[in-house]
């Protein structure tokens, strides 16, 4: 299993093409103390690893080309030039035999739940945990979160071994990584490489905020822990960066700091619930941003706004410059929809906005993006 992503707006921009794989980091200066012990990682590794598990999954048998189109009518002309009237009968091929894949995860709670990503689970009619002794476990997905690509699972189990999230912002560019997982379902392996960026927007979601490294990730990887120096997960292997599929040396881990609050989230009751605001945006033109007296980058602007929603309510509308949301400063797009989704719905917050020359700051009650029918 796997699916690739864009890192342009173009699906299929194959130059620029990020591979998920069911197999799939932030500062300059490397620090001396986070130097390779001597005689390497080994003892970490040997701590930790037991924690982390194969995913394989199995999805539903789907009848060939019973979703797909017909053929079209240069195709229909071709086959009766060549073997006259006779049509097959499209719809009655044999149907394809369940699909399978894997992925890999991580073990947070003794009593055995799981993080993978998403996109290893999507669609699956059963998934099941391979230890390193070989010993499997019937996994239950707990719930999901499309948007971020991140999993909760549940197996039965007790004294099971664990490990802990780590700071992912407290990670530095240069800082060394350890990535771990199952590369082509071959089993626990182990990469290791530096934090490459922080804070990367490649176009997956709109909560976008990849830590990219250079620890070797594959197709199989998806799912799989990212560690620092001290055995802590400070994100998970969910994307490259490859025109082939394989590693390419450009990685990409969901943070831990927003993968610790979906799981939090998830295990609650399995949903994730994020504040909605209503609206639709587009940047500022160089030109508003002119004639207003804004800085380049400075801003937001409200393109529409949903009926009925908050920002309806509340009066927001079309031209409506957002200048920051709860005291977080909105530069981009991205900006307003991670501020409000990271709010809570049904709570107050404050939007500053920009209308004709004058700033307003006006109090919105959110609500739930799970229940929008308009994210």
């Amino acid at each position: 299993m796997s699916r690739k992503i864009s890192l342009g707006r173009t699906p299929l921009a194959a130059a620029l093409a990020a591979v998920l794989g069911t197999t799939s980091l932030v500062a300059l200066t490397p620090s001396t103390a986070l130097a390779i012990p001597p005689g390497g990682y080994a003892d970490l590794i040997e701590d930790f690893s037991p924690a982390v598990v194969l995913v394989e999954v199995s999805a539903k048998p789907t009848p060939a080309n019973a979703e797909g189109p017909l053929p079209n009518d240069e195709f229909l002309k071709e086959f009766q030039r060549r073997f006259g009237d006779r049509l097959p009968e499209l719809r009655q091929l044999p149907d394809e035999g369940a699909r399978r894949g894997v992925g890999s995860g991580f073990i947070i709670s003794s009593d055995g739940l799981i993080v993978t990503n998403n996109h290893v689970v999507d669609g699956a009619s059963s998934v099941t945990i391979k230890f390193a002794d070989e010993s499997e476990h019937e996994a239950r997905v707990v719930g999901t979160d499309p948007l971020t690509d991140i999993a909760l699972l549940d197996i039965e189990g007790s004294d099971l071994p664990t490990v802990s999230f780590g700071s992912s912002e407290e990670m530095r560019v240069g800082d060394e990584v350890i990535a771990m997982g199952n590369p082509f379902g071959l089993g626990g392996t182990v990469t290791t490489g530096i934090v490459s960026a922080k804070d990367r927007n490649i176009n997956a979601g709109p909560f976008d905020e990849f830590i990219q490294t250079d620890a070797a990730i594959n197709r199989g990887n998806s799912g799989g822990p990212l560690f620092n120096d001290r055995g802590e997960v400070i994100g998970v292997n969910t994307a490259i960066f490859s025109p082939d599929g394989a590693s390419a040396g450009i990685g990409f881990a969901v943070p831990s700091d927003l993968v610790s609050r979906i799981v939090a989230d998830l295990k609650d009751d399995g949903k994730i619930d994020r504040g909605w605001l209503g609206v639709r945006i587009k940047p500022v033109s160089d030109e508003v941003a002119s004639v207003l007296g804004l800085d380049a980058g400075e801003g937001i602007q409200v393109d529409g706004v949903i009926d009925g929603s908050p920002a309806d309510k509340v009066g927001l509308k079309a031209g409506d410059i957002v200048l920051s949301f709860d005291g977080t400063p909105i530069n981009e797009a991205r900006d307003l929809t991670r501020a409000v989704g990271n709010a809570a719905p049904d709570t107050a917050s404050k939007i500053e906005i920009l209308r004709r020359g004058d700033r307003q700051t006006l109090d919105v009650t959110l609500a739930n993006r799970a229940t929008a029918q308009d994210a």
